[in-house]
C-alpha cells in the first residue's frame, strides 16, 4: 500500500534545517527528514566546468571557508549579480575540484551560535549528492518526499555561458529525477527561467518566486522601466494570467502578513484566497523562531537571537489556508500543524 500523501501545509526544509546545522549541508538535509520536512530546497549554482552545486548564493564567502584559503585568495573579485554589485569568491571562478576542498561555515553565527559549532565539519555538496539522500531518507520513512530546487541567478549565469536550465535538465534525466512522478517542484524568481525548464520537458511543478518588493531581474532586461513589479503579479488579474503559465506562486511572508500603521501584525492578508481563486497553489517564506525574524508583534526578549512568539506566527501563517511553508526548523513548524 502506496504511503499516506503529507499533511497540508507541506512543510519544507528551507536549505535543509538550518536552524541546527550549516545550510545545504548532508547534515542539514538528512536532519531536515529526521524533523519532519516533506521536502528539502536546495539552491542551485554553477562551477566554471558546469557542475551544479547547492550554495544560498553564488558568492560563498560567508557560507564556506574560501576567505581563509591562500591558495584561492587571487579568486576575489567583484561583480554585479541582478544588479547587485558584490565583492567576495564566485562559484563560477571554481572548478568543482576545487570547491570540493571547501568546507560548510554557518551563514548567521551571531543568530544560530549552536550551528556555528559545525563549522569545517561538512563539505559542499552537488546537486547530484542530494538525490540520493532525500531517496534513502523516503524508504527509510516510508513516505514520499521531495524537492523544491531553486534556480538562482539564471540570468547571469546565461550571460557568462552557463546556462542553468539546460544543466539542470541534464542532471534530472541522470538521476532517473525527471518521471514526473510528483517529487520535484522547480522555483525561480524569473519567469523566463520558469518557461525554459517548461520547454526543456523537465516534468515538475514550476513556482514563481514573489519577493517582498522590487522587479524580476529577467523582466527589467526585457522590459526596462516598464517591467512589472512583484506587487503587480499579486493582482487577481495578474494571478490568472499566471496561471496559464506556472503551477504556483512563492512569496515572501509579509505578503501574508497584514499590519496596521505602526507594524504590528492585525491580521493576514487575502493573498492565499486570491492564489487558490485562481487556481494557483501557494507557498511563503520564511518560518523562523527567532527575534530577528519574527514580524514585530511577535517578538519577546532583547536579543535577536531568542525566540519569540513563533508560535502564534506559524499559526497565523498556517491558518490561511497556505499549500506549504519553508521553515529553517522543520520540527517546530510541524508541531504547530499538529495542532491545527
Amino acid at each position: 500500500m502506496a504511503p499516506p500523501p503529507p499533511a497540508r501545509p507541506i512543510i519544507i526544509g528551507h536549505r535543509g534545517a538550518p536552524g541546527y546545522r550549516p545550510e545545504h549541508t548532508r547534515a542539514a538535509y538528512e536532519l531536515a527528514f529526521v524533523l519532519g520536512a516533506d521536502a528539502v530546497e536546495p539552491d542551485i549554482v554553477a562551477t566554471r566546468d558546469g557542475v551544479l552545486v547547492i550554495r544560498h548564493e553564488n558568492e560563498i564567502s560567508g557560507t564556506t571557508d574560501v576567505a581563509s584559503r591562500a591558495e584561492f585568495a587571487d579568486r576575489r573579485a567583484t561583480k554585479n549579480i541582478d544588479g547587485t554589485r558584490l565583492t567576495g569568491w564566485f562559484t563560477e571562478d571554481f572548478t568543482w575540484n576545487e570547491l570540493s576542498t571547501l568546507r560548510a561555515r554557518e551563514r548567521i553565527p551571531a543568530v544560530r551560535a549552536s550551528s556555528a559549532t559545525f563549522d569545517g565539519r561538512y563539505p559542499i555538496l552537488r546537486l547530484r549528492d542530494l538525490f540520493p539522500i532525500i531517496d534513502a531518507a523516503a524508504d527509510a520513512g516510508d513516505r514520499e518526499l521531495g524537492m523544491i530546487a531553486e534556480i538562482k541567478h539564471a540570468t547571469y549565469f546565461e550571460s557568462v555561458g552557463l546556462p542553468l536550465d539546460e544543466l539542470f535538465a541534464a542532471e534530472l534525466a541522470a538521476a532517473g529525477w525527471n518521471s514526473g512522478d510528483g517529487r520535484l517542484t522547480v522555483e525561480s524568481f524569473e519567469p523566463s527561467m520558469l518557461a525554459k525548464v517548461k520547454a526543456r520537458g523537465i516534468r515538475g511543478k514550476r513556482v514563481f518566486l514573489i519577493e517582498a518588493k522590487g522587479k524580476p531581474f529577467d523582466q527589467i532586461g526585457l522590459f526596462g522601466a516598464k517591467a512589472m513589479s512583484y506587487s503587480d503579479y499579486l493582482s487577481p488579474s495578474s494571478l490568472y494570467a499566471l496561471a496559464r503559465t506556472v503551477d504556483g506562486i512563492s512569496v515572501d511572508k509579509s505578503r501574508i502578513l497584514e499590519l496596521d500603521a505602526i507594524g504590528d501584525v492585525i491580521g493576514s492578508s487575502d493573498v492565499v484566497d486570491n492564489a487558490h481563486a485562481a487556481g494557483l497553489e501557494i507557498f511563503t517564506w520564511t518560518l523562523r523562531p527567532e527575534n530577528q525574524f519574527l514580524a514585530k508583534s511577535f517578538r519577546h526578549g532583547r536579543l535577536k537571537a531568542d525566540f519569540g512568539d513563533w508560535q502564534s506566527e506559524f499559526r497565523l501563517i498556517m491558518d490561511t489556508g497556505i499549500d506549504a511553508i519553508f521553515t529553517d526548523h522543520p520540527d517546530l513548524a510541524a508541531s504547530v500543524r499538529d495542532e491545527l
